[in-house]
């Protein structure tokens, strides 16, 4: 069989309601150079029973199961390790891609073969026409400028696969792990940016973004590390009076922030984390 060029990788647990939208909307792509692996994490549902029942009518899908449950990263890593393609296109079960969509993203990482990684962009209208290409430095100023070039979730991304592997895939931080690989596929090599909407982003209850504010600590302890890190490694292409810069209006904004969640929406737990936050010194 012909090696795809691409590799939608969907994880699942307990998806049964969603997963047929999904792997409908890959059928219905206008881009078919594809193998569809869907790995479940030993959902108690009907998903993996859906799911096979696809495999059995196109042989581009693939379904496994996992023999324990490894959780949301460690999956997506298990998923990866099973793709073939040039590319992975992280497709998350309760999400669909519109029939365009997969085209776009392809055409754009081939226009531009030095790029490690493909992202919709988060400004609707950017400086130039899409697709665009940015280099680690601009995305790295950016970043810091709280304009935020890093915010997609996987479903919004298409990964060179080479890449990938060669950052090591997903470290399983919680609530950072997206952004945290992007960064770190970002100092690989640029990023190219194509228009918004050519996926749907499904919003319900049981989503890992409604988890954040019930783990508030985990949650801002995992940005704060993620900050000492990119702000620490020598490989960020910034120099040393720009990091320092970057320090003071990063420790100003969170004592700012704490200030305000204590005052002004009487949250004093998270107030104090910022705040915290904010006093931990390090060294460059």
């Amino acid at each position: 069989m012909k090696t795809p060029q691409v590799s939608i990788l969907t994880t699942i647990y307990n998806r049964e309601k969603y997963i047929s939208d999904c792997i409908e909307s890959v059928l219905a792509s206008s881009f078919q150079d594809w193998e569809m692996i869907l790995v479940d994490d030993q959902s108690t549902d009907h998903s993996v029973e859906i799911a096979k029942a696809y495999e059995t009518k196109d042989p581009r899908i693939k379904v496994y199961v996992n023999k324990t449950n490894l959780g949301d990263y460690p999956n997506r890593n298990k998923a990866a390790s099973y793709a073939k393609g040039k590319y992975i296109k992280y497709l998350d079960a309760d999400d669909m891609i519109y029939p365009h969509g997969l085209q776009i993203m392809v055409n754009a990482m081939e226009q531009y073969p030095e790029t490690v990684l493909g992202s919709q962009c988060v400004i609707r209208e950017y400086k130039t026409p899409y697709p665009c290409i940015i280099n680690s430095k601009t995305l790295f100023e950016s970043y810091f400028s709280n304009h935020n070039f890093f915010s997609s979730g996987p479903t919004g991304t298409i990964i060179k696969k080479e890449i990938f592997d060669k950052v090591g895939g997903y470290s399983g931080k919680r609530f950072i792990g997206d952004t945290e690989l992007w960064i770190k596929m970002a100092l690989e090599g640029p990023v190219v940016f194509f228009q918004p909407a050519l996926i749907w982003w499904r919003t319900h209850e049981d989503q890992e973004t409604n988890h954040e504010k019930k783990n508030i600590n985990e949650l801002l302890d995992n940005k704060h590390n993620l900050f000492k890190s990119i702000i620490s490694d020598k490989r960020i292409p910034l120099n040393l009076n720009q990091r320092k810069k970057i320090i003071t209006n990063y420790k100003l904004q969170n004592i700012k922030q704490g200030i305000s969640s204590i005052i002004k929406y009487g949250d004093p737990k998270t107030g104090l984390l910022k705040i915290k936050n904010a006093l931990d010194t390090f060294e460059l």
